[in-house]
This record gives C-alpha cells, sequence and structure tokens, in this order.
C-alpha cells in the first residue's frame, strides 16, 4: 500500500476532511446522534444559530456524502426525517472524542473560560 500525500489534490484524507470539516457538519451530526431520527424544526432548534439556509445546504450535502438519511413521508402536510446513516454512526466515536478533547482544550487554545 502506498503512503497517503495530504498535499496531493486527490488525497482521501484530505478530501473526506474537507467535506465535514465545517462547523455547522459536525453539529448536525452530534444532533443527529443524540436525537435519533430528528425532523428539519428539531434539528433547527438543536442548533439555534444556524440560518435556515446553511442547515438546507448542510443537510443536503451530508445526504450526499453518505452520512445521514432523509426520509420523505407521504403526508398532508409533507414530513420529512433524518437521521445517521451506518457510514454516519460509525464516524461518530471519532468526532466525539474531538468534541471531548475541544471541552478539555477550550481554555488553553481560545483564552476564554471552559464550557460545560
Amino acid at each position: 500500500m502506498r503512503e497517503l500525500d495530504i498535499n496531493f489534490p486527490t488525497c482521501p484524507v484530505r478530501n473526506i476532511l474537507s467535506r465535514m470539516s465545517d462547523k455547522w457538519s459536525l453539529l448536525v451530526l452530534r444532533a443527529l446522534q443524540k436525537g435519533g431520527v430528528m425532523r428539519y424544526k428539531d434539528l433547527h432548534n438543536a442548533i439555534p444559530d444556524i440560518s435556515q439556509k446553511m442547515l438546507s445546504s448542510t443537510l443536503k450535502r451530508l445526504e450526499e456524502d453518505c452520512l445521514i438519511n432523509r426520509e420523505m413521508h407521504k403526508e398532508i402536510p409533507p414530513r420529512v426525517e433524518y437521521s445517521l446513516t451506518e457510514t454516519g454512526k460509525e464516524l461518530m466515536p471519532a468526532l466525539v472524542m474531538m468534541i471531548e478533547w475541544a471541552r478539555e482544550h477550550f481554555n488553553e487554545i481560545t483564552g476564554q473560560q471552559s464550557v460545560p
């Protein structure tokens, strides 16, 4: 197996990290991990500072990346639910470790008080 060169544009690590390293993707994935199956409004309430446009585009991108499921129920009014895919669930232990690390080192990195 050849060594990965993260400086090369087609590097898998570089491409995957760039696709999900924005703050909204991580927050949506974490909300779905905690909430299970969630509707759009529930996700928006779980992340109060995200705009509707940003939430919509983030959900679309995470669905395209096979990290979340989008299930539309044919009802009136239509009901759409989001949940983690198996791939998304496999990713969560790494994200939880990163969240825990961020909590532990928040003060030293930002110079602010720790978060609970």
